[in-house]
Order: C-alpha cells, then sequence, then structure tokens
C-alpha cells in the first residue's frame, strides 16, 4: 500500500512546522527548533543520520521519543506507519529539504522508514526528548510493513 505525499497528515498528533531559512553573502542560517515551540517536549539528544541516494532506511518505532527531524541537506522521503487503532495501518509520505523546509515532529509508536532522494549524500538532524536508549525502540526489515515505495 502507498500513500499520495501531502503537507496535511492523517495520523494523529504528526506535525509539520515550516521553517525559516535567512539567506546570507557568506551563507545561510537555517532555523530549527526553538524551546517554546508548541512541539517541543524536551530535549535528550541531538544527531545526524546520512542515508545514500536510492537507499532505504528500514523500519523503526520508537515507545518513548518524539522525534524532531530536519533536512539540512539533500532530499529525504519519510514514510509513517500508523498501525496503533483503526481497521488497517495508515501511511503517509513526504520528502523534504531545503526547497520546503520543515520539522517533521513524530510522536512515540508511529513506525518510520526512509530514503535518500538527491544523488550523494543525504542528510537529517533529529532532535529527540531523551538520550538515546538502543531498547527503546521496535525494528523491522522494509518488506515487514507492506509499503510500494515504487509509487
Amino acid at each position: 500500500m502507498s500513500a499520495s505525499q501531502s503537507n496535511h497528515c492523517p495520523i494523529p498528533d504528526v506535525t509539520l512546522t515550516p521553517l525559516k531559512v535567512i539567506e546570507g553573502a557568506q551563507g545561510n542560517i537555517m532555523h530549527g527548533v526553538r524551546s517554546d515551540d508548541e512541539t517541543f517536549v524536551g530535549f535528550g539528544e541531538v544527531y545526524f543520520s546520512t542515508v545514500h541516494g536510492g537507499e532505504k532506511k528500514p523500519w523503526r518505532r520508537h515507545s518513548k521519543v518524539t522525534l524532531n527531524l530536519l533536512v539540512p541537506h539533500g532530499e529525504i522521503r519519510f514514510v509513517l506507519c500508523d498501525d496503533r487503532d483503526g481497521p488497517g495501518p495508515v501511511f503517509w509520505e513526504i520528502n523534504m529539504s531545503l526547497e520546503n523546509y520543515q520539522r517533521l515532529t513524530i510522536p512515540p509508536g508511529i513506525w518510520l522508514a526512509f530514503q535518500g532522494v538527491s544523488e550523494g549524500t543525504n542528510m537529517l538532524l533529529d532532535l529527540i526528548d531523551s538520550p538515546h536508549d538502543p531498547d527503546e525502540s521496535d525494528k523491522r526489515a522494509l518488506e515487514e510493513i507492506p509499503y510500494d515505495w515504487d509509487s
């Protein structure tokens, strides 16, 4: 199953926050997260992750952690799957880059997988609300959640 891409997410408590890019002659300033943002839950850790163009990173679901994802370099396709309630899973996808610079906030309990869209290295920044705990998340291979990555 696949989902059409839109800026309206049908998954409860997932939010997109438009962010400013202030262009300057020597380089740009890209806003990220402020402590007074509505979606800010708390600070635990910031990390970067990269994915090569065309490659996919498998499904992961956090049980306690809220994610705040930004894409400062390249373009990444994020696919979310909500299987918490209802007759079947709800999927939603969005591509993020500097061209549509925004923050994607994902609460605990939502599956996330992503794919590099631009050639070369694509980078995301994730601000999570507690320090990383390897036992706090579940993982699944891409094939274990039925999503049509080719549509």
